[in-house]
């Protein structure tokens, strides 16, 4: 891919832009607010302004109401020979797409599931989605060369490519992303009646559950809006265990005898699921994540070893609730164990090996046998035959994006 067009210069357009830009790939950047463009471009994101001929890949990079008029605008001007989209929801962009384009073969929708809780070019950053999933949901009208294209810009970013229907797409970060930021707000709109002297004794606790409130108001009703059902649902979910500890709550704020008991036990049943939820993310505590590959490292008797190392796997994303402590059965030898994904796995291995750590690679956890995904993809199995193709073709498309220098 030599040149690229990204439309909107916000934290994802800019961040792709810097991304790709660092590939040697020319990118031109448009923006309605030309102040936002000129920003990327002083970034090193591209250069600001149309181009003057057709280009390779054109990332539309705007809210997801916005997808289907902008895109169908940018078609008919002859912007770009394949697009893409990274709205974080997919079936209304699919709808609009296809209801107002005249060329649905160029067209692969697309999602990064990376973000932070600032936006605007200024938060942007190279590196944002090495690592991370970026779900493609291509159609069966989608062409394979747009979909080649857009596997090498997801290879150019160092992001995981991720082929879903949009519908399971639209569920799953209902789920993950779109009812925890309501969650957050819900929270962190409490704090605005709070006493002056709480927020003396406000500690990180508080700050991990708010800290995505910050997202821009304007974006996130558009996406609450565009995924409404979805996260309704979860959030309808939410609320029926929200009321069973208010109930339990009120038992044992009444300090009635007879329903102390039970009411405590639903409180912990509550607390005990949300640690196994809460393991179930990035496989951790387990490493069972797609494309994950597991470590061990060997630890000393100097005091304060497991600490040191911690601290050294920060620096790959690894926190202290990732790592998992084990011990030999026949020689009483203590390990750490973690996962990572297997890109950051080999660059950990190769440091921690240099720096005199006994680190082992136990076992990559790839997709399972006949999805049609390698390690590092995963893929959703196929519901048709049809379905089945767009995998191969993702996997072909990727591997040679992938073999390109």
């Amino acid at each position: 891919m030599r040149t690229m067009a990204v439309v909107g210069t916000g934290l994802i357009g800019t961040s792709v832009g810097l991304a790709v830009s660092r590939h040697g790939v020319m990118v031109h950047l448009l923006d309605q607010d030309e102040t936002a463009a000129r920003t990327a471009a002083a970034l090193g994101a591209g250069v600001a302004g149309a181009p003057a001929e057709r280009v390779d890949l054109a990332v539309i990079a705007v809210p997801p109401s916005r997808v289907g008029a902008v895109l169908a605008e940018q078609q008919l001007r002859g912007l770009a020979h394949a697009y893409t989209d990274v709205a974080s929801v997919k079936s209304a962009p699919a709808r609009d797409v296809l209801r107002t384009i005249s060329d649905p073969v160029t067209f692969v929708g697309g999602h990064p599931l990376a973000g932070r809780e600032r936006s605007g070019p200024l938060a942007a950053r190279a590196d944002l989605f090495e690592d991370r999933s970026w779900v493609l949901t291509p159609t069966q009208a989608t062409s394979q060369p747009a979909l080649n294209r857009v596997l090498e810009m997801v290879a150019l970013c160092g992001a995981i490519p991720v082929v879903m229907e949009d519908q399971a797409h639209d569920a799953a970060v209902a789920l993950t992303s779109h009812a925890p930021h309501v969650v957050a707000s819900l929270m962190a709109a409490r704090l605005q009646a709070g006493p002056e002297e709480a927020f003396r004794l406000a500690g990180q606790g508080l700050r991990d559950v708010t800290r995505i409130a910050a997202g821009d108001p304007r974006l996130w009703r558009d996406i609450l809006q565009a995924n409404a059902a979805a996260v309704a649902r979860v959030l309808r979910a939410l609320n029926d265990d929200l009321s069973a500890v208010l109930a339990a709550l009120d038992d044992l704020a009444a300090a009635e005898p007879v329903r102390e008991g039970h009411s405590v036990m639903r409180i912990e049943d509550l607390l005990r699921r949300g640690i196994a939820g809460l393991d179930r993310i990035h496989g951790r505590r387990t490493g069972t994540g797609p494309g994950q590959v597991r470590l061990r490292v060997a630890l000393g008797e100097r005091p304060g070893e497991l600490a040191l190392l911690v601290a050294r796997l920060a620096e790959f994303g690894v926190g202290l609730d990732d790592v998992a402590a084990t011990a030999s059965p026949d020689r009483g030898a203590l390990f750490a164990e973690f996962g990572l994904s297997a890109i950051r796995a080999e660059a950990a291995q190769r440091a921690l090996t240099e720096e005199g750590w006994a680190a082992e690679r136990l076992h990559p956890i790839t997709a399972p046998a006949g999805s049609g995904g390698a390690a590092g993809v995963a893929p959703l199995p196929p519901a048709d035959p049809g379905a089945q193709s767009l995998h191969h073709q993702v996997e072909a498309g990727r591997q040679e994006a992938l073999s390109k220098p």
